[in-house]
Protein backbone atom coordinates (compact mmCIF):
# COMPACT_ATOMS: atom_id res chain seq x y z
CA UNK A 1 0.00 0.00 0.00
CA UNK A 2 1.32 3.59 -0.99
CA UNK A 3 2.05 5.66 1.97
CA UNK A 4 0.09 8.63 1.15
CA UNK A 5 1.81 11.15 3.71
CA UNK A 6 5.51 10.09 2.21
CA UNK A 7 7.06 11.41 -0.86
CA UNK A 8 6.82 8.98 -3.83
CA UNK A 9 9.67 7.47 -5.37
CA UNK A 10 10.92 7.70 -8.72
CA UNK A 11 9.86 3.82 -9.52
CA UNK A 12 6.49 4.61 -7.89
CA UNK A 13 5.95 7.51 -10.33
CA UNK A 14 6.66 5.50 -13.27
CA UNK A 15 4.84 2.07 -12.46
CA UNK A 16 2.33 4.34 -11.63
CA UNK A 17 1.94 6.19 -14.63
CA UNK A 18 0.89 2.68 -16.44
CA UNK A 19 -2.75 2.50 -14.63
CA UNK A 20 -2.71 7.01 -15.04
CA UNK A 21 -2.44 6.35 -18.59
CA UNK A 22 -5.11 3.86 -19.11
CA UNK A 23 -7.65 5.41 -16.73
CA UNK A 24 -7.06 9.07 -19.02
CA UNK A 25 -7.61 7.17 -21.81
CA UNK A 26 -10.26 4.90 -21.40
CA UNK A 27 -12.59 7.94 -19.53
CA UNK A 28 -12.03 9.66 -23.58
CA UNK A 29 -13.15 6.63 -24.95
CA UNK A 30 -16.38 7.00 -22.22
CA UNK A 31 -16.62 10.43 -23.04
CA UNK A 32 -16.18 9.46 -26.79
CA UNK A 33 -18.87 7.05 -27.04
CA UNK A 34 -21.45 8.81 -24.90
CA UNK A 35 -21.20 12.24 -27.48
CA UNK A 36 -21.24 9.30 -30.71
CA UNK A 37 -24.53 7.53 -29.09
CA UNK A 38 -25.78 11.24 -28.53
CA UNK A 39 -24.92 12.12 -31.72
CA UNK A 40 -26.81 9.45 -33.55
CA UNK A 41 -30.17 9.87 -31.34
CA UNK A 42 -29.95 13.81 -31.76
CA UNK A 43 -30.06 12.96 -35.73
CA UNK A 44 -32.65 10.67 -35.19
CA UNK A 45 -34.77 13.33 -33.11
CA UNK A 46 -34.11 16.30 -34.96
CA UNK A 47 -33.70 15.19 -38.31
CA UNK A 48 -35.17 11.96 -39.61
CA UNK A 49 -38.33 11.93 -36.97
CA UNK A 50 -39.25 15.90 -37.99
CA UNK A 51 -39.28 14.94 -41.92
CA UNK A 52 -41.69 11.97 -41.21
CA UNK A 53 -44.40 14.97 -40.83
CA UNK A 54 -43.65 17.24 -43.03
CA UNK A 55 -41.18 19.67 -40.38
CA UNK A 56 -37.76 20.25 -39.66
CA UNK A 57 -35.49 20.62 -36.51
CA UNK A 58 -36.40 24.34 -36.02
CA UNK A 59 -40.00 23.98 -36.42
CA UNK A 60 -41.48 25.45 -33.44
CA UNK A 61 -44.36 23.22 -32.40
CA UNK A 62 -41.70 20.24 -33.10
CA UNK A 63 -39.24 22.16 -31.04
CA UNK A 64 -41.57 22.54 -27.87
CA UNK A 65 -43.57 18.55 -28.57
CA UNK A 66 -39.88 17.20 -28.86
CA UNK A 67 -38.96 18.96 -25.72
CA UNK A 68 -41.44 18.01 -23.59
CA UNK A 69 -41.36 14.59 -24.54
CA UNK A 70 -37.30 14.38 -23.87
CA UNK A 71 -38.61 15.72 -20.69
CA UNK A 72 -41.08 12.60 -19.60
CA UNK A 73 -38.75 10.33 -20.93
CA UNK A 74 -36.10 11.82 -18.55
CA UNK A 75 -38.36 11.97 -15.68
CA UNK A 76 -39.40 8.13 -16.23
CA UNK A 77 -35.82 7.37 -15.80
CA UNK A 78 -35.58 8.80 -12.89
CA UNK A 79 -38.53 8.06 -10.68
CA UNK A 80 -38.73 4.62 -12.14
CA UNK A 81 -35.09 3.42 -13.31
CA UNK A 82 -32.90 1.15 -10.67
CA UNK A 83 -30.83 4.17 -9.60
CA UNK A 84 -32.73 6.72 -10.55
CA UNK A 85 -30.66 8.66 -12.69
CA UNK A 86 -28.51 9.27 -9.84
CA UNK A 87 -27.42 12.37 -7.64
CA UNK A 88 -29.02 15.82 -8.97
CA UNK A 89 -26.45 17.36 -11.13
CA UNK A 90 -27.51 21.41 -9.50
CA UNK A 91 -25.87 20.47 -6.55
CA UNK A 92 -22.28 20.43 -6.14
CA UNK A 93 -19.73 20.98 -8.88
CA UNK A 94 -17.47 18.96 -10.59
CA UNK A 95 -15.57 16.98 -7.65
CA UNK A 96 -17.37 14.33 -5.60
CA UNK A 97 -17.46 10.51 -4.58
CA UNK A 98 -18.12 8.73 -7.46
CA UNK A 99 -21.87 6.84 -7.52
CA UNK A 100 -22.66 3.01 -7.16
CA UNK A 101 -22.09 1.17 -10.03
CA UNK A 102 -25.47 0.33 -9.90
CA UNK A 103 -26.49 4.13 -10.60
CA UNK A 104 -24.88 4.31 -13.78
CA UNK A 105 -27.30 2.40 -16.29
CA UNK A 106 -30.11 4.95 -15.45
CA UNK A 107 -27.19 7.92 -15.52
CA UNK A 108 -26.07 7.32 -18.92
CA UNK A 109 -30.18 6.91 -20.02
CA UNK A 110 -30.93 10.29 -18.52
CA UNK A 111 -27.62 12.02 -20.03
CA UNK A 112 -27.73 10.63 -23.51
CA UNK A 113 -31.48 11.61 -23.65
CA UNK A 114 -30.71 15.41 -22.36
CA UNK A 115 -27.57 15.94 -24.30
CA UNK A 116 -29.59 14.43 -27.88
CA UNK A 117 -33.04 16.30 -26.87
CA UNK A 118 -31.96 19.35 -26.57
CA UNK A 119 -31.79 20.13 -23.17
CA UNK A 120 -29.30 23.04 -22.56
CA UNK A 121 -26.47 21.35 -20.33
CA UNK A 122 -23.33 19.58 -21.05
CA UNK A 123 -21.65 16.32 -20.43
CA UNK A 124 -19.02 17.29 -17.75
CA UNK A 125 -20.69 16.51 -14.47
CA UNK A 126 -22.37 12.96 -15.41
CA UNK A 127 -19.21 11.79 -17.17
CA UNK A 128 -17.18 12.63 -14.51
CA UNK A 129 -19.27 10.79 -12.21
CA UNK A 130 -19.69 7.91 -14.43
CA UNK A 131 -15.63 7.57 -15.35
CA UNK A 132 -14.86 7.49 -11.57
CA UNK A 133 -17.10 4.62 -11.07
CA UNK A 134 -15.79 2.25 -13.74
CA UNK A 135 -12.50 3.60 -12.78
CA UNK A 136 -12.59 2.58 -9.03
CA UNK A 137 -15.08 -0.53 -10.01
CA UNK A 138 -12.36 -1.94 -12.74
CA UNK A 139 -9.14 -1.27 -10.10
CA UNK A 140 -10.93 -2.44 -6.92
CA UNK A 141 -8.93 -5.86 -6.92
CA UNK A 142 -5.70 -3.71 -7.10
CA UNK A 143 -6.80 -0.89 -4.28
CA UNK A 144 -3.78 -1.57 -2.24
CA UNK A 145 -1.50 -1.03 -5.08
CA UNK A 146 -3.72 2.45 -6.49
CA UNK A 147 -5.84 3.84 -3.90
CA UNK A 148 -9.57 4.44 -5.02
CA UNK A 149 -8.54 7.85 -3.59
CA UNK A 150 -6.15 8.25 -6.65
CA UNK A 151 -8.34 6.61 -9.12
CA UNK A 152 -10.83 8.73 -8.77
CA UNK A 153 -8.65 12.11 -9.01
CA UNK A 154 -6.82 10.30 -12.34
CA UNK A 155 -10.25 9.45 -13.46
CA UNK A 156 -11.01 13.31 -12.79
CA UNK A 157 -8.10 14.41 -14.36
CA UNK A 158 -8.19 12.18 -17.79
CA UNK A 159 -12.20 13.17 -18.15
CA UNK A 160 -10.88 16.77 -18.00
CA UNK A 161 -8.13 16.17 -20.53
CA UNK A 162 -10.56 14.65 -23.15
CA UNK A 163 -13.66 17.30 -22.23
CA UNK A 164 -10.94 20.38 -23.49
CA UNK A 165 -8.95 18.46 -25.53
CA UNK A 166 -5.66 19.33 -23.86
CA UNK A 167 -4.32 18.47 -19.81
CA UNK A 168 -3.67 22.18 -19.32
CA UNK A 169 -6.95 22.54 -18.22
CA UNK A 170 -7.17 19.74 -15.76
CA UNK A 171 -3.61 20.63 -14.58
CA UNK A 172 -5.13 24.38 -13.20
CA UNK A 173 -8.50 22.83 -12.17
CA UNK A 174 -6.87 20.21 -9.89
CA UNK A 175 -3.89 21.89 -8.87
CA UNK A 176 -5.65 23.44 -5.94
CA UNK A 177 -7.41 20.49 -5.07
CA UNK A 178 -4.27 18.20 -5.40
CA UNK A 179 -2.03 21.44 -3.50
CA UNK A 180 -5.49 21.23 -0.41
CA UNK A 181 -4.04 17.19 0.25
CA UNK A 182 -1.69 16.91 2.51
CA UNK A 183 0.98 14.60 1.16
CA UNK A 184 4.58 13.95 0.53
CA UNK A 185 6.57 15.35 -2.23
CA UNK A 186 6.65 18.60 -4.05
CA UNK A 187 3.46 19.82 -5.58
CA UNK A 188 4.91 18.51 -9.33
CA UNK A 189 5.25 15.00 -7.85
CA UNK A 190 1.65 14.86 -6.88
CA UNK A 191 0.85 16.23 -10.21
CA UNK A 192 2.91 13.70 -12.31
CA UNK A 193 0.16 10.96 -12.49
CA UNK A 194 -2.94 13.49 -12.69
CA UNK A 195 -1.00 15.14 -15.81
CA UNK A 196 -0.01 12.09 -17.14
CA UNK A 197 -4.26 10.78 -17.08
CA UNK A 198 -5.02 13.95 -18.73
CA UNK A 199 -2.70 13.61 -21.73
CA UNK A 200 -3.71 10.15 -22.54
CA UNK A 201 -7.39 11.58 -22.30
CA UNK A 202 -6.43 14.70 -24.58
CA UNK A 203 -4.46 12.67 -27.05
CA UNK A 204 -7.81 9.88 -27.40
CA UNK A 205 -10.16 12.38 -28.10
CA UNK A 206 -7.90 14.04 -30.78
CA UNK A 207 -7.11 10.57 -32.41
CA UNK A 208 -10.94 9.86 -31.76
CA UNK A 209 -11.27 12.73 -33.87
CA UNK A 210 -13.28 14.87 -31.41
CA UNK A 211 -14.21 18.66 -31.81
CA UNK A 212 -11.88 20.88 -29.68
CA UNK A 213 -13.31 24.22 -27.56
CA UNK A 214 -10.51 26.20 -29.70
CA UNK A 215 -12.28 28.43 -32.56
CA UNK A 216 -10.24 30.39 -35.14
CA UNK A 217 -10.55 34.30 -34.25
CA UNK A 218 -9.11 37.41 -35.55
CA UNK A 219 -6.47 38.54 -33.21
CA UNK A 220 -5.81 41.65 -31.25
CA UNK A 221 -2.38 43.51 -33.57
CA UNK A 222 -2.10 45.91 -30.34
CA UNK A 223 -2.58 46.48 -27.06
CA UNK A 224 -3.98 50.05 -25.21
CA UNK A 225 -5.75 51.58 -22.46
CA UNK A 226 -8.84 51.14 -23.72
CA UNK A 227 -8.81 47.32 -24.38
CA UNK A 228 -8.48 47.16 -20.62
CA UNK A 229 -11.44 49.17 -19.70
CA UNK A 230 -14.05 47.88 -22.46
CA UNK A 231 -12.73 44.41 -21.44
CA UNK A 232 -13.72 44.62 -18.04
CA UNK A 233 -17.22 46.12 -18.69
CA UNK A 234 -17.81 42.79 -20.94
CA UNK A 235 -16.88 40.70 -18.17
CA UNK A 236 -18.51 42.82 -15.69
CA UNK A 237 -21.76 42.85 -17.53
CA UNK A 238 -21.43 39.29 -18.19
CA UNK A 239 -20.65 38.12 -14.70
CA UNK A 240 -24.06 40.24 -13.17
CA UNK A 241 -25.89 37.96 -16.14
CA UNK A 242 -24.66 34.99 -15.05
CA UNK A 243 -24.93 35.90 -10.93
CA UNK A 244 -29.01 36.73 -11.71
CA UNK A 245 -29.81 33.58 -12.54
CA UNK A 246 -27.51 32.00 -9.64
CA UNK A 247 -29.55 33.87 -7.50
CA UNK A 248 -32.71 32.74 -8.67
CA UNK A 249 -30.96 28.84 -8.90
CA UNK A 250 -32.12 28.02 -5.03
CA UNK A 251 -36.00 29.40 -5.97
CA UNK A 252 -36.60 27.78 -9.47
CA UNK A 253 -34.97 24.57 -8.52
CA UNK A 254 -37.16 24.13 -4.90
CA UNK A 255 -40.07 25.66 -7.00
CA UNK A 256 -40.27 22.58 -9.80
CA UNK A 257 -39.48 19.75 -7.13
CA UNK A 258 -42.15 21.18 -4.85
CA UNK A 259 -43.97 18.88 -7.20
CA UNK A 260 -42.68 16.21 -6.21
CA UNK A 261 -42.67 13.41 -8.60
CA UNK A 262 -39.88 13.79 -11.55
CA UNK A 263 -42.47 12.59 -14.11
CA UNK A 264 -44.58 15.56 -13.75
CA UNK A 265 -40.97 17.83 -13.14
CA UNK A 266 -39.25 17.02 -16.10
CA UNK A 267 -41.77 17.50 -18.30
CA UNK A 268 -42.84 20.45 -17.23
CA UNK A 269 -38.94 21.50 -17.27
CA UNK A 270 -39.30 19.59 -20.93
CA UNK A 271 -42.18 22.00 -21.67
CA UNK A 272 -40.77 25.39 -20.68
CA UNK A 273 -36.94 24.56 -22.16
CA UNK A 274 -39.43 23.65 -25.81
CA UNK A 275 -41.27 26.93 -25.09
CA UNK A 276 -37.67 28.77 -25.22
CA UNK A 277 -35.92 27.02 -27.78
CA UNK A 278 -38.96 27.70 -30.17
CA UNK A 279 -38.37 31.32 -29.28
CA UNK A 280 -34.59 31.18 -29.39
CA UNK A 281 -34.33 28.80 -32.48
CA UNK A 282 -32.01 25.43 -32.21
CA UNK A 283 -28.81 27.64 -31.56
CA UNK A 284 -29.97 28.33 -28.51
CA UNK A 285 -30.68 24.21 -27.62
CA UNK A 286 -28.57 21.70 -26.55
CA UNK A 287 -25.06 21.40 -24.76
CA UNK A 288 -23.77 24.97 -26.72
CA UNK A 289 -20.47 23.92 -28.01
CA UNK A 290 -21.10 23.05 -31.75
CA UNK A 291 -23.68 26.44 -31.18
CA UNK A 292 -20.63 28.44 -29.61
CA UNK A 293 -18.92 28.06 -33.04
CA UNK A 294 -21.89 28.67 -34.97
CA UNK A 295 -21.23 32.14 -33.39
CA UNK A 296 -18.04 32.88 -33.43
CA UNK A 297 -17.70 31.46 -37.24
CA UNK A 298 -19.54 34.12 -38.56
CA UNK A 299 -20.17 36.71 -36.04
CA UNK A 300 -21.78 39.39 -38.49
CA UNK A 301 -24.29 37.01 -38.93
CA UNK A 302 -26.57 38.14 -36.39
CA UNK A 303 -27.49 41.54 -35.08
CA UNK A 304 -26.87 43.05 -31.76
CA UNK A 305 -30.32 42.40 -30.39
CA UNK A 306 -30.53 38.91 -31.45
CA UNK A 307 -27.43 37.90 -30.17
CA UNK A 308 -28.84 39.38 -26.75
CA UNK A 309 -31.84 37.72 -27.02
CA UNK A 310 -29.23 34.31 -27.80
CA UNK A 311 -27.97 35.20 -24.17
CA UNK A 312 -31.16 35.96 -22.53
CA UNK A 313 -32.87 32.56 -23.47
CA UNK A 314 -30.00 30.30 -23.05
CA UNK A 315 -29.11 32.24 -19.58
CA UNK A 316 -32.89 31.29 -18.91
CA UNK A 317 -32.58 27.54 -20.53
CA UNK A 318 -29.78 26.77 -18.30
CA UNK A 319 -31.47 27.47 -15.12
CA UNK A 320 -34.84 25.88 -16.25
CA UNK A 321 -32.66 22.53 -17.29
CA UNK A 322 -30.45 22.59 -14.13
CA UNK A 323 -33.05 23.28 -11.54
CA UNK A 324 -35.80 20.72 -13.75
CA UNK A 325 -34.01 17.46 -12.65
CA UNK A 326 -32.36 17.14 -15.92
CA UNK A 327 -28.25 15.43 -15.40
CA UNK A 328 -25.63 17.73 -17.10
CA UNK A 329 -23.17 20.29 -16.13
CA UNK A 330 -23.07 23.97 -16.47
CA UNK A 331 -20.23 24.72 -18.49
CA UNK A 332 -20.33 24.41 -21.79
CA UNK A 333 -24.21 26.39 -21.88
CA UNK A 334 -22.52 29.56 -19.88
CA UNK A 335 -19.84 29.40 -22.36
CA UNK A 336 -22.41 30.27 -24.89
CA UNK A 337 -23.60 32.88 -23.03
CA UNK A 338 -20.15 34.31 -22.28
CA UNK A 339 -19.53 34.53 -26.44
CA UNK A 340 -22.99 36.00 -27.13
CA UNK A 341 -22.70 38.58 -24.24
CA UNK A 342 -18.97 39.45 -25.95
CA UNK A 343 -20.45 40.07 -29.29
CA UNK A 344 -23.22 42.23 -28.13
CA UNK A 345 -20.11 43.93 -27.11
CA UNK A 346 -18.31 44.01 -30.39
CA UNK A 347 -21.22 44.82 -32.07
CA UNK A 348 -21.88 48.27 -29.77
CA UNK A 349 -18.44 49.29 -29.82
CA UNK A 350 -16.43 47.86 -32.66
CA UNK A 351 -13.54 49.21 -31.48
CA UNK A 352 -13.49 46.49 -29.15
CA UNK A 353 -10.99 43.93 -30.59
CA UNK A 354 -13.54 40.61 -31.94
CA UNK A 355 -11.07 38.31 -29.70
CA UNK A 356 -11.00 39.94 -26.37
CA UNK A 357 -14.97 40.33 -26.74
CA UNK A 358 -15.38 37.47 -26.63
CA UNK A 359 -13.05 36.15 -24.22
CA UNK A 360 -13.80 38.79 -21.80
CA UNK A 361 -17.60 37.72 -22.13
CA UNK A 362 -16.25 34.34 -21.66
CA UNK A 363 -14.12 35.11 -18.29
CA UNK A 364 -17.02 36.62 -16.75
CA UNK A 365 -19.54 33.79 -17.17
CA UNK A 366 -17.48 30.95 -16.68
CA UNK A 367 -15.47 32.51 -13.30
CA UNK A 368 -19.54 32.19 -12.30
CA UNK A 369 -20.26 29.47 -13.20
CA UNK A 370 -16.98 27.78 -12.10
CA UNK A 371 -15.97 29.78 -9.23
CA UNK A 372 -12.25 29.06 -10.59
CA UNK A 373 -10.32 31.54 -11.58
CA UNK A 374 -7.13 28.99 -13.43
CA UNK A 375 -10.67 27.54 -15.20
CA UNK A 376 -12.00 31.05 -16.45
CA UNK A 377 -8.84 32.07 -17.80
CA UNK A 378 -8.23 28.99 -19.24
CA UNK A 379 -11.45 28.75 -20.84
CA UNK A 380 -11.51 32.33 -22.10
CA UNK A 381 -7.93 32.29 -23.79
CA UNK A 382 -8.23 29.09 -25.49
CA UNK A 383 -11.60 29.19 -26.78
CA UNK A 384 -10.08 32.73 -29.08
CA UNK A 385 -6.75 30.97 -28.81
CA UNK A 386 -4.41 34.82 -28.99
CA UNK A 387 -1.66 35.56 -27.11
CA UNK A 388 -2.30 39.26 -26.38
CA UNK A 389 -5.41 38.64 -24.73
CA UNK A 390 -4.23 36.39 -22.02
CA UNK A 391 -2.42 39.20 -20.26
CA UNK A 392 -5.32 41.50 -20.38
CA UNK A 393 -7.15 38.91 -19.11
CA UNK A 394 -4.79 38.19 -16.17
CA UNK A 395 -5.61 41.88 -15.11
CA UNK A 396 -9.52 42.10 -16.27
CA UNK A 397 -10.21 39.01 -13.69
CA UNK A 398 -8.84 40.67 -10.40
CA UNK A 399 -12.04 43.53 -10.42
CA UNK A 400 -14.40 40.96 -12.21
CA UNK A 401 -13.42 38.63 -8.98
CA UNK A 402 -14.64 41.26 -6.07
CA UNK A 403 -18.05 41.03 -8.26
CA UNK A 404 -18.06 37.46 -8.17
CA UNK A 405 -16.57 36.22 -5.05
CA UNK A 406 -19.73 36.96 -2.52
CA UNK A 407 -22.46 36.52 -4.90
CA UNK A 408 -24.68 33.09 -5.16
CA UNK A 409 -22.85 30.70 -6.69
CA UNK A 410 -24.48 28.62 -9.81
CA UNK A 411 -24.45 25.30 -7.86
CA UNK A 412 -26.58 24.34 -4.47
CA UNK A 413 -25.19 22.85 -1.53
CA UNK A 414 -26.47 19.62 -0.51
CA UNK A 415 -29.03 19.75 2.84
CA UNK A 416 -27.39 18.87 5.79
CA UNK A 417 -27.90 15.23 7.25
CA UNK A 418 -30.52 15.73 10.49
CA UNK A 419 -28.90 15.74 13.18
CA UNK A 420 -29.34 12.16 15.52
CA UNK A 421 -32.00 12.06 18.08
CA UNK A 422 -30.47 11.33 21.60
CA UNK A 423 -31.89 8.36 22.87
CA UNK A 424 -34.05 9.60 25.62
CA UNK A 425 -32.27 8.60 29.45
CA UNK A 426 -33.23 5.16 30.95
CA UNK A 427 -35.89 5.14 33.77
CA UNK A 428 -34.17 4.72 37.14
CA UNK A 429 -35.82 1.77 38.66
CA UNK A 430 -38.16 1.99 40.95
CA UNK A 431 -37.54 1.82 44.81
Amino acid sequence: MIDPTAAPTVKQLALLSIPAIVIGAVSALVLWLLDVGAGWLQDQLWTELPALVGATGSTPWWIILMMTLVGAAVGLVAQFMPGHAGPDSAIGGLEGPPPPIAVLPSLLIAVVIGLAGGVSLGPENPIMAINGALAVAALARLSNVVPPRLVVLLSAAGTLGALFGTPVGAALVLTGMVAAVKAGGSLWDRMFLPLASAGAGAITMHVLGAPTLAFDVEPMKEVDGFDLLSGFLIAAVAAVAAIAIAWAFPYVHRAFHALKYPIVFTTLGGLVLGVLGAIGGPITMFKGLEETGELISDPGAYTVPQLAMFAVVKLIALLVAASAGFRGGRIFPIVFVGVAIGLVGHGLFPDVPLSLAIASGVLGTVLVGTRDGWMALFVAAILVGDPLVLPLLCLIIVPVWLIVTKAPALELEAPEAPAPTPPAPAESPRQ
